[in-house]
C-alpha cells in the first residue's frame, strides 16, 4: 500500500503539490501562534507581568490565530477533497481488482501521512521563524514585553503535526466515501469532475452551516454600541462560516451563478463561449473547486477592508477609538489580512493549475476533432473569466453580508463604507491569480502530440 501511495504522488505531482502547500501553511500557522502562546505561558513572572499596550500576546495569539488557523484548515480540507477527486478513476480501478474499501481508504490515508511528514519539517521551521519575527514586531510597538522570547519548545510543533494529521485523516474519510461506498463498477463510471448534482447530506450540511453563519451575523448586527470590537470579531467569524457554506454548497451555487453569467459570454464569443460555459456547468464539482479559493480570497479580503473603512469613518465622526481603529491594531489587522491573503492566493494558484493540468486528455481530444490552438486559447480565456466572475460574485456576497451586519451595529444602517480602490485591487488580484493560471497551464497541457495525450493517462 505504501508503494502504491508513493506511486500516485509521483504520477500526480501537481495535485499533491497543492495539498502539500496547504498543509505547509496550516502547520506553519499553528506553530506560529502556538509558539507565541507558549512564549507567554513559560515566561518568567517578572516578564509576564510587564505592562504593555494593547491586549497582550496571549489575547493577540488567541484572537488572530483563531481565524488564521480556521482558514488554514479550510484550505487543507478543500485541497484534500480535490486531490482525492483527481484520483477517482485510479482508486476505482483498485476496487475492480478486488481491493476492499478499507484498503482504498488505507491508500489515501498513507498519501496524506506521507504528504504531512514531507511538509512537517519546513513548515514547523517556517512557523518558528515567523513567530520570532512577529514577536519582534509586537515588541517594537510596545505590545509585548521586551524580555519575552520564543523558546523553541517542541509542544507547538507537535500540536501542529497532530492537528494536520487529524484534519487530514478526518477529511480523507469524507472525501473517499464516494469511491468506497458504491459498487466497484459504479465507482468506475463516476466522473473525476464530480457529480452533476450535490448530494442530499452535503446540501443539509451546507444549509446548517449557512444558518449558523446567518445567526453569527445576526448576533454581530445586534451588538450594542459599546461592543463594536466584538461585533467586528463576530462579523469576521461569520464571513468564514459563510465561506464554509459556500464550499459545501459550491457545486450548486457555482452552477447557478455560471448559468446566469454564461449567457452574455455565449453572446459575445459564440463558439468558445458556448464550449467554456458547457465545460463549467457540466463539471459542477470541478467548477466549485476552482471558484471556492477565489471566493475565499475576495470574501475575507473584502470583509476586512470594508470593516476597517467603516469603523474608521465612525471613529472620525464620533471621536471614539476602538481596537478596530487604533494604529497598533490596524497594523495587526493588516498583518492578519496579509496572512489570510497568502493562504487564499496559494490555494487559488495550486487548485487552478492542478485542475487545468489534469485536463490534458480533454484538450487532446478537442485537437483531434479539429480545434486549433487559437480556439483552445479562446475557450480557456472564456473559462478563466467566467471562473473569476463566479468566485468574485460569491466572495462579494459573503463580504456584503458580513460587513452589512457590522455596519448595522456601528452606524445603524446595513450600508457599509466601501473603499472603492481597495476592493478594486482585490478583484484585480483575483483576476491576476486566476486568468494566467488557467490559460498558461491550459496552453502547456495542450502541447505535445494530441494522439499520445488522448491515449494516455490524465495528469
Amino acid at each position: 500500500m505504501l508503494a502504491l501511495s508513493v506511486g500516485q504522488i509521483r504520477r500526480r505531482p501537481a495535485a499533491f503539490a497543492g495539498l502539500g502547500a496547504a498543509l505547509f501553511l496550516a502547520m506553519a500557522t499553528v506553530t506560529l501562534f502556538g509558539s507565541l502562546v507558549a512564549a507567554q505561558a513559560t515566561a518568567p513572572e517578572a516578564v509576564a507581568r510587564t505592562p504593555v499596550s494593547g491586549p497582550g500576546v496571549m489575547v493577540i495569539a488567541a484572537a488572530f490565530g483563531e481565524i488564521a488557523v480556521l482558514v488554514a484548515l479550510f484550505v487543507v480540507v478543500n485541497a484534500l477533497g480535490f486531490t482525492v477527486r483527481q484520483q477517482h478513476r485510479d482508486l476505482a480501478l483498485l476496487r475492480t481488482v478486488a481491493a476492499t474499501p478499507w484498503q482504498v481508504r488505507r491508500v489515501v490515508r498513507a498519501q496524506v501521512l506521507a504528504t504531512v511528514l514531507l511538509a512537517a519539517a519546513p513548515a514547523c521551521a517556517a512557523g518558528l521563524l515567523a513567530a520570532r519575527f512577529f514577536l519582534s514586531a509586537l515588541q517594537r510597538r510596545g505590545m509585548a514585553a521586551p524580555g519575552l522570547h520564543v523558546s523553541g519548545s517542541p509542544v507547538p510543533v507537535l500540536v501542529a503535526l497532530g492537528v494536520a494529521l487529524l484534519v487530514g485523516l478526518a477529511a480523507t474519510a469524507v472525501a473517499a466515501r464516494r469511491i468506497t461506498r458504491p459498487a466497484p463498477a459504479v465507482a468506475l463510471t463516476g466522473e473525476t469532475g464530480g457529480p452533476r448534482r450535490t448530494g442530499v447530506p452535503r446540501l443539509i450540511a451546507g444549509a446548517a452551516v449557512l444558518a449558523g453563519g446567518v445567526l453569527l451575523l445576526r448576533l454581530a448586527a445586534t451588538r450594542p454600541a459599546g461592543e463594536l470590537d466584538k461585533a467586528g470579531q463576530a462579523s469576521l467569524l461569520g464571513s468564514l462560516v459563510l465561506l464554509v457554506a459556500v464550499a459545501l454548497l459550491g457545486p450548486s451555487a457555482a452552477w447557478a451563478t455560471a448559468a446566469v453569467l454564461g449567457a452574455p459570454v455565449r453572446a459575445l464569443v459564440p463558439r468558445a463561449g458556448w464550449l467554456a460555459d458547457a465545460n463549467l456547468r457540466g463539471y459542477a464539482a470541478r467548477l466549485s473547486s476552482a471558484v471556492v479559493p477565489v471566493a475565499l480570497l475576495v470574501g475575507l479580503s473584502g470583509t476586512m477592508l470594508i470593516m476597517t473603512s467603516t469603523a474608521e469613518r465612525v471613529a472620525r465622526a464620533t471621536g471614539a477609538a476602538t481596537s478596530v481603529t487604533k494604529a497598533s491594531d490596524i497594523w495587526l489587522r493588516q498583518a492578519e489580512l496579509g496572512l489570510l491573503v497568502c493562504f487564499a492566493a496559494v490555494s487559488t494558484v495550486n487548485t487552478l493549475v492542478a485542475l487545468t493540468a489534469d485536463r490534458r486528455r480533454e484538450f487532446a481530444l478537442l485537437r483531434l476533432v479539429g480545434a486549433t490552438r487559437r480556439q483552445l486559447l479562446r475557450m480557456l480565456t472564456a473559462e478563466a473569466l467566467l471562473t473569476t466572475a463566479v468566485g468574485v460574485l460569491l466572495g462579494a456576497a459573503v463580504a456584503a453580508a458580513a460587513t452589512g451586519a457590522f455596519s448595522r451595529a456601528v452606524r445603524g444602517t446595513v450600508v457599509p463604507v466601501v473603499p472603492g480602490a481597495g476592493c478594486a485591487w482585490v478583484v484585480l488580484g483575483a483576476a491576476v491569480l486566476t486568468v494566467p493560471g488557467i490559460v498558461g497551464t491550459g496552453l502547456w497541457a495542450s502541447g505535445g502530440s494530441a494522439v499520445e495525450s488522448a491515449g494516455g493517462e490524465r495528469g
